[in-house]
């Protein structure tokens, strides 16, 4: 925290009064220069949004990201913090962060007059020059631009003539700082007219009171497009004051998907050291967000969040995280069961077309699953024969056949070593996994047992019944509950 100075000892000092753009852009510059990182945590932008984006500020635009829900737009808006100076110096008192260089309120250009270099003058730190709404229906001028208090003229006595009788809204407020405003379709298109000015010439309207208010404030509109249809439109001449458009999109690797997941996700430490995840099942993860957003069954106009995983993550976590307590081990792993866990991760979080609807949310969301997995056995195990030829041996018909004899019951609750005991016991399940995967370390090689037995009932060559406790794996056809 700044001490106040007088705006004597702010002159002497040697700073130099610049706009919010000429703010963003010095700072830029300074961190490209420097080779430092100028947007962090936003993977999989790097060639595409962050270019534009620094374009966008180098030029002194106002900016819309515009993009599909869960793709960082607001993480973005509120990144563009980091490259304010630490420090702004207004006049004290004022409402809206007057620079004392170049007033623009009353109060400030009287002080000012009254006082001279005498004026004392305050500090605003950075991460409080940051606003943001949310452009809901209900939002109106008066929360945006501001109103008059009659409660004010009151009780300063003033007619409602006098300037001073003004309740400055949020905009004003945020003069010399950045101002978001999410969801701008949402915004009726009488409140969006009422911007018009503020964009372009700097002027504000209040009540029948024509101000020539300069306001300097960075403005960041964020929209998705299937608003544009749905709730409501950007009215064109608004869009026609907004430099510079920028569309956001999702993670393309599965990679840079993981890198999201493990950023944003709320894992403690204890639980990080306690429970393992394979390499495989974070994959496996990502690939349930892959599948959504390529499924029939899902709006793919609306977008599949990269929260999904995230929560996800979490709930896998959570998963683990009570069967160490219900077992009192002291460290377990990531199991493919435990990904029947997120499904309530999943429906919560994708808008099923009709399609979808008809079927169930929880029966797509366990479709999705099942895709995943496949996509992910695919690229480690030879392909599942859907014919078989009688008397030809595949990588599967030794696995198959133990089935015919036997059945294999997964419990949640199960220990590592009693869950694991089970899979190992299976020598043909070990051996395709010795085959295909053995350079993979022992998490992966046991997630894979999983993944293999998963694939054959997805592919119907083994049966899976669920129950509250536990999965069981059989023979295709027979119920393991009237086994001889």
């Amino acid at each position: 925290m700044k001490n106040d100075i007088t705006f004597k000892e702010l002159k002497k000092s040697g700073y130099a009064d610049k706009t919010i753009s000429q703010e963003l852009q010095a700072n830029l510059i300074s961190k490209i220069r420097a080779n430092e990182p100028v947007f962090e945590g936003l993977w999989g932008y790097e060639d595409t949004v962050i270019p534009q984006l620094k374009k966008a500020i180098l030029a002194g635009h106002h900016i819309n990201l515009l993009g599909l829900r869960g793709q960082a737009k607001t993480r973005i808006a509120r990144s563009m913090v980091n490259l304010l100076d630490e420090y702004m110096p207004v006049v004290k008192g004022s409402e809206i962060n007057d620079s004392p260089f170049q007033p623009i309120s009353k109060y400030a250009r009287d002080l000012l007059a009254e006082l001279g270099d005498e004026t004392p003058i305050s500090w605003v730190h950075r991460s409080d020059r940051f606003f943001e709404k949310l452009a809901t229906p209900d939002v109106n001028v008066a929360d945006l631009i501001g109103d008059i208090d009659p409660i004010k003229a009151a009780t300063l006595k003033l007619p409602y003539s006098d300037e001073r009788v003004l309740h400055y809204g949020m905009i004003p407020r945020a003069n010399r700082c950045i101002f978001v405003l999410n969801e701008l379709p949402d915004l009726q298109a009488r409140i969006q007219v009422s911007l018009f000015n503020i964009l372009q010439e700097g002027d504000i309207q209040i009540r029948g009171f024509q101000l020539r208010m300069p306001l300097d404030i960075q403005f960041i509109f964020t929209a998705n497009p299937e608003d544009y249809t749905n709730r409501g439109s950007i009215v064109t001449p608004l869009k026609d004051r907004i430099g510079s458009q920028i569309f956001t999109h999702y993670p393309k690797t599965i990679e840079l998907a993981r890198q999201i997941t493990e950023q944003e996700a709320a894992i403690s430490d204890d639980d990080k050291s306690q429970i393992q995840i394979p390499d495989l099942a974070k994959n496996l993860l990502e690939e349930v967000a892959f599948a959504a957003r390529e499924s029939e069954y899902v709006d793919a106009k609306s977008g599949v969040s990269a929260r999904l995983t995230i929560s996800a993550m979490e709930n896998l976590m959570a998963a683990a995280k009570l069967r160490l307590i219900e077992t009192g081990a002291a460290q377990t792993s990531v199991r493919l069961l435990d990904f029947m866990s997120i499904i309530p991760s999943i429906t919560g979080k994708i808008e099923l077309v009709y399609e979808g609807e008809q079927e169930g949310a929880d029966y797509v969301a366990k479709i999705l699953i099942d895709k995943a997995v496949m996509t992910q056995f695919e690229s480690l195990f030879p392909r599942i024969s859907k014919l078989e030829k009688e008397g030809i041996k595949n990588a599967y018909s030794d696995l198959i056949q133990w089935f015919h004899k036997n059945h294999l019951e997964l419990n949640y609750n199960d220990t590592d070593e009693e869950f694991y005991a089970k899979l190992d016991s299976i020598n043909p399940l070990v051996k395709i996994v010795e085959d295909n995967v053995s350079e993979l370390d022992k998490a992966d090689q046991n997630f894979c047992k999983e993944l293999i037995l998963w694939a054959l009932t997805i592919n119907k060559k083994l049966d899976r019944s669920e129950n509250s406790t536990a999965y069981t794996f059989d023979s295709a056809g027979i119920n393991p509950f009237f086994r001889d």
